[in-house]
């Protein structure tokens, strides 16, 4: 995470439902304001660092080609702390029909500066709202809800969560969550290097303060189990696999620089072991997709 800590997930997709031009403030030990905030302020970098940096643009296309995998031609995609819009540009340009959410104003509008320039609003579009607070969405139900890279690590309670996408999902949709685990040896290995902190920051109860562009986010780190356990039993585990747990971490800015060979092989490592057991659930991030089977049918 940025300052205090290296690297950033993408920002949490949290607003007010009644009032969509302004954050909300509530949601328990969550500071939505800090998190709107903080994110905006990062929105400029975001873009560019996609555009540039190695391994942020190989772990993205393994994202994006399970995602595409998974789906039939149009299908319709519900993207939360959907960021810049990146991910969701890329799957709007394909044919999908993709609605775009985030708390953070300043990455709203650099969506809806990728929806002008598609031409396309009526298969794009974005709005400020929470993912806690999904009831509502327009253009729902939806074939697939999208988190990627570490938007759910920005609250402890999974259970809303997990409670407002099954409300958009259709029967035997897919939810695709990429987390950042408990476990990441990228991470704990810099304990060698003096760097007790970041060693030791996934393993901290009650989750870490991330410096974000000068404002505290608090962070948790979920443990793949976990989060498929806070979805219930009218969720099926379809897969979880690890990303960049050979690859180097993202935090490793410099890394894929300095080491490019190096690098290259950790990225073909990830994608022939990285579901394999014990891999599978530590890494970076782990990739978690869910399919919605009710049990009963919604109402």
């Amino acid at each position: 995470m940025p300052g205090s800590l290296p690297r950033s997930p993408d920002a949490l997709g949290e607003s007010r439902a009644s009032s969509p031009d302004r954050p909300d403030t509530r949601g328990g030990s969550v500071d939505l304001d800090a998190i709107g905030v903080g994110f905006s302020r990062k929105a400029m970098a975001y873009d560019a660092r996609l555009r540039t940096h190695p391994v942020d643009i190989w772990a993205r296309g393994q994202i994006r080609r399970l995602v595409v995998d998974a789906l039939r031609p149009g299908a319709a995609i519900l993207e939360i702390n959907a960021g810049t819009g990146a991910d969701a540009a890329y799957l709007a340009a394909l044919g999908f029909r993709v609605h775009a959410t985030d708390i953070a104003a300043g990455m709203v509008a650099a969506i809806r500066q990728k929806i002008e320039a598609t031409r396309s609003p009526e298969s794009f579009t974005a709005e400020i709202r929470a993912y806690s607070q999904l009831a509502g969405v327009p253009g729902a139900p939806y074939d697939l809800v999208l988190s990627n890279f570490g938007g759910l690590n920005c609250t402890d309670s999974l259970g809303p969560v997990a409670r407002g996408i099954a409300g958009v999902l259709g029967s035997g949709g897919l939810a695709v969550l990429v987390v950042m685990p408990p476990l990441c040896p990228w991470e704990h290995v810099q304990i060698l290097r003096g760097h007790r902190a970041t060693a030791t920051r996934r393993w901290r109860r009650g989750g870490v303060l991330a410096n974000i562009e000068g404002v505290g986010v608090r962070t948790w780190y979920h443990p793949p189990g976990r989060v498929a356990a806070a979805f219930g039993p009218d969720f099926r585990v379809r897969e979880i696999r690890s990303l960049c747990l050979f690859a180097p971490a993202l935090l490793l800015e410099r890394f894929p620089l300095r080491h490019p060979r190096l690098t290259r092989l950790g990225m073909w490592l990830d994608e022939r072991l990285g579901g394999l057991w014990p891999f599978r659930a530590m890494g970076d991030f782990c990739v978690i997709t869910l399919e919605y089977r009710p049990r009963r049918p919604p109402r």
